[in-house]
């Protein structure tokens, strides 16, 4: 019996061992299920209890190997990895492990209010960069971005070769409570280097770069000021930048201000404190991430945490930008707790229905009345609105009267006088522009307007010639050489400055707009602009002959204007537009460079 009987605890604690049990001496290191991991982000293997076995840990990235009962690992880089613990050069256990890179908004403590990113470097920095410096130029793009924290490491990332920067994760800029200042953040491989690339980048600049024993780095700026803050956390590292208006006297020791203030301990408190998932999970922004088009830059605000929804309708806005070597296409949000403008649309402006045709630059502004008013004048009861009333009825001036006047629509049209352009400049031997501006603001009464008008031109001492009309009045002058002509009827008020336009072909410049930019821009409660420098362009080399010019010197300044033309700007046109709709607004837009 008792011989027989002695198999038995030998084969239970094998049984245990297999199982990983800790009912004998061995225990087999923990190593968890197969998994997916983030880039930079610790991840634990093996047991903290007293009866864990110490093991080699190979993680299957080329690091170097570990022996302990419990280790803390971070994977620098995206990629499948097999993680084995081994005992005497035998495997004791496995585990495969999927690595994906971390996303930057999970980088980005929760609080922020302001965030600017890039969410991937790879095939989103290339032409961002191409497109700015298209815009601006080489060399003021170069100038620009070397200024900008942490962007230097991105570019030198571009140019190939081993970088610690990871081209899948991304570069960004955040604001939080309690720091007067920005945050710049970067997606890194292995954290050791990235700090030491950074700092070499800062030391370069001729900033002072102070390591410390705990790990940061404090950077005072070569211009004096606050000690910037550079650090790491979870496969990322951060610049934390305070405002630069806030600097001590010049000549005040580098020792007396080279202690890390208390907000950017803040900063990096936040941003060791945050939680997995950052701000990536924040409600608000999850929204509006659905209502927002897919792009390589975003910018996500929202106001301060301090200030209750009550107090304002906007909760946020998120805007995204699209591009390309020669065009950047903005789709934007803003929400809004209530419905912008109580819901309500004003009207298109008459004027772009019956213009002339070919404009080189058009706004409109399509607002109900009363709101106009409110954002003119301050809401209905405000201290702004009574400060104004007052002020006015002092003046003999009805403000009330006229608000009530307002129809809600405003309309500029910009035209180009080629012909005008190239006489001055000949003459004159340097450029200014020449053409006509046509302004008109949609009134419901006359009166109120011609009484405010009357009353300013008699004060001005401006000289001019008065003209009454069936329904209204019409005032001439002269501007800065130029004419100006302010027609006033119970329809409307339009100031025409310029030449006239008269016998030039019209149209509905309206619909021509809105067929370019999109079905409802230049419409009832939008908000649009357009500039158009490629006609501009267009009108300038088209002109074959110009009275009063010999052809020779028309020849020879359309080959300098176009030439002077290209230098100052490579833009061919702009586009905005906002309107209220349901949830909030739509914010559209488009830059298009022209192609050489």
């Amino acid at each position: 019996m008792g011989s027989a009987s002695k198999p038995l605890p030998l084969l239970l604690c094998l049984a245990a061992v297999g199982l990983g049990s800790s009912g004998c001496h061995a225990v087999r290191p923990e190593v968890g299920q197969a998994r997916t991991l983030e880039a930079g982000v610790p991840e634990a293997f093996g047991s903290a209890s007293p009866k864990a076995p110490v093991v080699t840990w190979d993680f299957g990235d080329g690091t170097p190997h570990q022996s302990a009962a419990q280790v803390s690992h971070a994977f620098a880089r995206a990629g499948t990895y097999t993680v084995r613990a081994l005992s005497a050069d035998t495997e004791a256990a496995r585990v495969q492990l999927t690595v994906v890179p971390r996303p930057l908004l999970r980088a980005v403590p929760p609080d922020a209010q302001t965030v600017l990113w890039l969410p991937r470097l790879h095939g989103g920095v290339e032409p961002l960069v191409d497109f700015y410096e298209r815009l601006v130029g080489a060399e003021n793009a170069r100038t620009t971005l070397e200024e900008a924290p942490l962007v230097p490491l991105v570019l030198r990332s571009l140019v190939g070769g081993p970088s610690v920067v990871d081209p899948e994760e991304g570069l960004g800029f955040f604001l939080v409570p309690d720091f007067e200042g920005v945050v710049a953040l970067l997606g890194v491989t292995e954290t050791p280097a990235a700090l030491e690339a950074v700092s070499a980048e800062l030391r370069n600049a001729g900033h002072q770069v102070l390591p410390q024993a705990d790990g940061t780095v404090r950077v005072m700026p070569r211009d004096g000021g606050h000690a910037m803050l550079l650090f790491a956390d979870r496969g990322y590292v951060y610049l934390a930048v305070p405002d630069a208006d806030d600097t001590p006297p010049e000549g005040t020791p580098v020792q007396a201000i080279s202690d890390v203030p208390a907000d950017l301990s803040i900063v990096r408190a936040k941003v060791e404190r945050s939680p997995a998932a950052g701000m990536s999970e924040s409600p608000l922004l999850s929204d509006l991430r659905e209502r927002v088009a897919p792009g390589d830059v975003f910018l996500f605000a929202s106001p301060p945490k301090q200030v209750p929804e009550e107090a304002g309708t906007v909760r946020g806005f998120l805007g995204s930008l699209a591009v390309k070597a020669t065009e950047m296409s903005l789709d934007g949000f803003l929400s809004t707790s209530a419905p912008l403008l109580e819901g309500e649309r004003g009207p298109a402006a008459a004027v772009l229905s019956r213009s002339v045709l070919g404009p080189v630059a058009v706004a409109q502004l399509s607002v109900p009345p009363e709101e106009l008013a409110r954002l003119t004048f301050g809401a209905p009861g405000s201290a702004r609105r009574e400060k104004m009333l007052e002020r006015w009825k002092a003046q003999g001036v009805d403000a009330e009267a006229l608000l009530k006047a307002l129809r809600g629509d405003v309309a500029m049209l910009v035209y180009f006088d080629a012909a005008a352009f190239y006489r001055d400049f000949i003459r004159a031997r340097q450029p200014s522009p020449k053409g006509t501006v046509v302004m008109e603001a949609g009134l419901s009464s006359a009166d109120p307007v011609l009484k405010l008008l009357t009353r300013q031109l008699e004060e001005s001492g401006l000289r001019y010639d008065l003209q009454r009309l069936n329904d209204g009045m019409r005032f001439r002058t002269r501007l800065l050489d130029q004419p100006v002509e302010l027609t006033v009827t119970s329809r409307g008020a339009t100031l025409l400055a310029g030449e006239s336009l008269a016998g030039q072909p019209t149209g509905d410049v309206g619909a021509r707009l809105r067929e370019r930019f999109g079905a409802e821009a230049f419409g009832p409660g939008h908000l649009s602009l357009m500039v158009d420098v490629g006609r501009l362009r267009e009108e300038l080399q088209a002109r074959r002959e110009v009275v009063g010019v010999p052809q020779g010197q028309l020849i020879a300044a359309q080959a300098f204007v176009g030439a002077l033309l290209d230098q100052l700007t490579p833009l061919d046109h702009g586009f905005l537009d906002f309107t209220p709709t349901e949830g909030g607004g739509r914010l559209k837009g488009r830059v298009v460079l022209r192609e050489h």
